[in-house]
């Protein structure tokens, strides 16, 4: 039920923006997405105009929850722009979660304490009050979110790592950043890779038998890395079980990041340890 008698349009779409660029913003932290201010502002405001869904009449769930996820595709799609399937859902899974997340915490304030002026209609929220106090309220949001986001991963999504890995008779020792981000995967086996600028790798060649050509997919359009299976591979001084792939390439990574590891490989590495200690 609305508690409005007026809705104002220019308000709406306003607040929408508002609303869809932090949450995105949030998307784009969560997952260490690389992109431009630009995209977010543009998939906002797509947001902002879908929004005037709540001019329709009363929608049931069952119509409005494939609107809502087209939207977030469509919206997804605009602010990070194409990516592998895998990559493409993750992010607009998370996109709607928080979507998701965020409208029920303002249903169930419109529901228990009946402000004036805020209500949601057809999923899309709406408030009738300054600009200012939105973006206050936005940013209290968005911060709860990332606080949410640091108590939920664990130490290893913080920090760097230290990559020992042995080829043939070449052994390699790096720093690299622990990303959560990362989901490059080599296309036959379907393994992780572990991406690196070639420059850590010293002029290392694989022998044919071992050579792979990885592609990857970023915002800044797609490309390809030389790739190759270590045939020992220790994170942290720890023997790495799963199988994984090195990916290399020049100056494929921004600032001072010279290799990035798949949170999900550190997972696996941190459950392993903790086994080994309750033994």
């Amino acid at each position: 039920m609305s508690f409005l008698n007026t809705l104002y349009v220019d308000v709406l779409i306003t607040v929408n923006i508002i609303i869809d660029y932090f949450m995105l913003l949030g998307t784009k932290r969560i997952l260490h997405i690389r992109g431009k201010p630009v995209r977010l502002i543009l998939g906002a405001v797509f947001g902002g105009f879908v929004s005037l869904v709540a001019l329709l009449p009363a929608l049931p769930a069952i119509v409005n929850l494939p609107i809502d996820l087209l939207s977030a595709a469509i919206i997804v799609l605009i602010s990070f722009g194409r990516a592998s399937p895998m990559v493409y859902f993750k992010r607009v899974g998370l996109y709607f979660t928080v979507s998701f997340c965020f409208c029920g915490i303002i249903m169930f304030v419109c529901s228990v304490f009946r402000p004036t002026g805020a209500d949601v209609l057809n999923d899309v929220i709406y408030f009738n009050i300054s600009p200012i106090l939105l973006i206050i309220l936005t940013l209290i949001s968005y911060y709860f979110f990332k606080l949410i986001r640091r108590l939920t991963f664990d130490e290893a999504a913080k920090r760097t790592c230290s990559v020992e890995l042995r080829a043939g008779d070449r052994f390699f020792t790096f720093c690299a950043a622990i990303d959560t981000g990362c989901t490059v995967r080599e296309p036959f086996s379907g393994d992780l890779v572990i991406i690196a600028d070639e420059k850590l790798l010293d002029g290392y060649v694989p022998p044919e038998s071992n050579f792979r050509i990885i592609p990857f997919e970023s915002l800044g359009g797609n490309g390809i890395l030389k790739g190759f299976k270590p045939d020992l591979l220790k994170i942290d001084g720890v023997k790495a079980d799963s199988e994984v792939y090195v990916g290399y390439g020049k100056n494929i990574l921004k600032g001072e990041t010279n290799a990035l590891v798949p949170y999900e490989i550190i997972s696996v590495q941190t459950k392993k340890s903790r086994s080994e200690a309750k033994l």
